[in-house]
């Protein structure tokens, strides 16, 4: 009576476990069509500290699911004109060698899960200050007039392009060893440093997160374990999630949830922190 009464209770358990994930999945999803970002910060907590993944393994499946939802919000921007191809692959090269060599690195003895969650902490910490005071941007850049429009901001330096790459491969390094999708560095490098409108910048910085998914994937197949069941349905939970997101974006206004989901962010870093 009792071993069968204790096999139902860890069954029950597993299965709560399995739909609060997939639940948080959706969340992925939805702020990724809501923001326009947020995803792999997300998604490699929720992979470590409610699915249990190992977090070398968390890592790798997160670049496939914020890959793939990534490719599925950059449909309506492609839609729009919004999505500049040559951008993607001459940045997204840069990230993709970067993204592939920080996977391997990922993976030598000396880069313990340690290492890698409290550098995923620091960086959870990096974006909530950019999304919080936004003060990576001039002001003047997130005016309600800026933003709907078309209009380009001329390049802060006169080699932007050289620094675009060298930048590119510095975010690719960090994307391959914690699995950040880098959205919220790709959008602002794209607009100062690519001379790209706003619009643009967002919509083509998807295509980035996932070229760089599947680089940093492909430097940790066959060198950690991977759970491709939770990672294939994390990544459809998620995919409609970003559909759904898209759809309150026209009735929410996201600059108004973008500090607190800042802070949210704050809070999740502390508690990996503890942790650790």
């Amino acid at each position: 009576m009792f071993p069968n009464r204790l096999l139902f209770e860890n069954i029950t358990v597993d299965m709560l476990i399995q739909i609060i994930g997939h639940l948080l999945a959706g969340c992925i999803g939805i702020s990724l069509g809501l923001l326009g970002g947020g995803g792999s910060v997300l998604t490699l907590p929720i992979l470590v500290y409610v699915m249990e993944i190992p977090p070398k393994s968390a890592i790798a499946m997160t670049l496939v699911i914020v890959g793939v939802v990534s490719i599925v919000g950059a449909i309506p921007h492609w839609r729009k004109g919004n999505v500049n191809l040559k951008k993607a692959f001459l940045f997204g090269k840069a990230t993709m060698l970067g993204a592939f060599f920080g996977a391997n690195l990922a993976i030598l003895p000396f880069i313990t899960e340690k290492i890698q969650l409290l550098l995923f902490a620091i960086m959870m910490i990096v974006a909530a200050v950019l999304i919080i005071q936004k003060n990576l941007l001039p002001p003047s850049f997130f005016s309600k007039e800026n933003t709907n429009s078309n209009q380009k901001v001329q390049p802060v330096h006169r080699y932007s392009w050289l620094w675009l790459i060298l930048e590119g491969l510095g975010i690719g390094i960090l994307i391959g060893l914690v699995g950040v999708g880098g959205g919220f560095v790709i959008v602002p490098a794209l607009v100062l440093l690519g001379n790209t409108p706003i619009k643009e910048a967002i919509g083509t910085s998807l295509v980035i997160i996932a070229l760089n998914g599947i680089a940093g994937f492909l430097g940790y197949v066959g060198k950690v374990p991977l759970d491709w069941s939770l990672m294939a349905s994390f990544t459809l939970v998620a995919s409609f999630g970003t559909f759904f997101g898209a759809h309150l974006s026209q009735y929410v206004q996201a600059k108004q949830l973008e500090k607190g989901f800042g802070y949210f962010l704050i809070v999740v870093a502390v508690f990996i922190f503890i942790q650790q």
